[in-house]
């Protein structure tokens, strides 16, 4: 640990009360090679600045802090005497332009920061960063990954369930714990991932269904009242509901993603951005009936094979939250409420729907870009009912008259 300057001049705010108001610093801690901490009085309270030799025979200055004048030191933002000198050591690693390495780990911002880079390069959603922003507190977004605590973290999450599903309070964890995991794959000086790995641990059973399934009725209803808003919206509620796709899929599909010159059309569907990994855009055949297919054709005509198939009145590409006041608008129209019924709910009715009508698991995950696994954990009950209705075709009733459900053995 570095030696602590003594100053009889700064030590404590009644000592520093004594300096004039000033512009210019006083540096009176010289405390390390080229390193001075100096302290400016202010009409309020005043602010500590460090001096720092670039080795040329000049220097630079910069503010780091407020003094402890007229409230108690926090550590962060308040600092007292001994706290400037760390501070002060710290922005002297940094350089003159902040771009250097202060020799601590990565505050959470920071590796959130990271995190969302990352996404970008690898074609991630960094929507699951700006999640966690939303919702991270100042206090613990300044907190070093190495000081953070299991019980803040668990703190943190459990204070979310009062505001949001647990499933969506799992994922936003679940962001955050990436980002952390991220930045201690980049920094040995983090010597554990224990706060994190128990304080942001998943909601158990937080993943039951609490899915929205609506019959073939109300979801006609929805893409009528959605082509009242406009035929593009129109279109895309159609698309949603027929294909199960999810939006940020939809916005990226292109013209020369239909195939409809064929007796069977299909959408090329991008693949979504979720899971782990390089998120590289791969694309699968999903079918599609002749009527959505006419009047995906008519919106196509004539236009470059690389745009976007589905647009918005002006002509421009949709956006992953463009449709959310539309789509309240349209649920409300039907009779329905928009805080239960979202465009997800299309999403699910068209996996159930596809279920029920016998359609393999397998091949409705391929068609929704999802897994065996999640679809037999999320709609394990429309699974059971068909699977019940196979079977009681084939039963054996006792009780019913000799022969009535006997095949004959053929002869020979």
């Amino acid at each position: 640990m570095a030696r602590r300057a003594r100053s009889s001049m700064l030590e404590t705010p009644e000592v520093r009360r004594k300096l004039p108001v000033s512009k210019k610093p006083v540096f009176a801690a010289k405390i390390g090679r080229g390193l001075t901490l100096g302290y400016r009085h202010n009409k309020t309270a005043g602010t500590w600045v460090v001096r720092v030799a670039d080795g040329k025979g000049g220097n630079w200055t910069a503010a780091i802090g407020t003094a402890d004048d007229l409230a108690k030191a926090d550590g962060t933002d308040i600092l007292d005497f001994w706290q400037a000198q760390d501070e002060a050591r710290a922005k002297a690693r940094l350089g003159p332009d902040g771009d250097g390495d202060d020799g601590r780990p990565a505050t959470i911002a920071k590796a959130l920061d990271r995190h969302e880079a990352d996404l970008a390069i690898r074609g991630g959603d960094t929507g699951n960063v700006t999640r966690v922003r939303a919702r991270l507190p100042d206090t613990l977004a300044r907190k070093s990954i190495a000081l953070v605590t299991a019980r803040e973290l668990r703190s943190w999450r459990d204070g979310l369930v009062d505001e949001l599903a647990p499933a969506t309070v799992n994922r936003t964890a679940n962001a955050l714990k990436a980002a952390l995991n991220l930045a201690a794959d980049h920094d040995e000086r983090i010597l554990s991932r224990r706060a994190w790995e128990i304080g942001l641990a998943s909601i158990h059973d937080a993943e039951e269904s609490r899915n929205v399934i609506l019959d073939e009725a109300a979801v006609r209803m929805i893409v009528a009242n959605a082509a009242e808003q406009s035929a593009e919206f129109g279109l895309l509620v159609e698309a949603a509901a027929v294909t199960g796709a999810r939006v940020g899929q939809l916005t990226r599909l292109e013209v020369q993603d239909l195939q409809d010159g064929r007796g069977d059309p299909r959408l090329m569907m991008p693949s979504s951005r979720k899971g782990r990994g390089q998120k590289k855009i791969s694309r699968r055949p999903v079918p599609i009936p002749a009527g959505l297919a006419a009047k995906l054709r008519i919106t196509a005509k004539s236009r470059p094979p690389a745009v976007s198939l589905l647009t918005k009145p002006s002509g421009e590409p949709w956006k992953k939250s463009d449709h959310s006041r539309l789509f309240a608008r349209t649920v409300r129209a039907a009779g329905l409420d928009p805080d239960e019924v979202t465009i997800y709910a299309l999403r699910h009715s068209c996996i159930v729907r596809q279920l029920l009508a016998g359609v393999p698991v397998r091949v409705v995950a391929v068609n929704h870009d999802t897994s065996v696994a999640m679809i037999e954990r999320t709609y394990s009950r429309y699974i059971g009912d068909h699977a019940d209705a196979l079977a009681r075709a084939a039963l054996l009733d006792i009780a019913a008259a000799p022969g009535d459900n006997v095949v004959p053995r053929p002869a020979g």
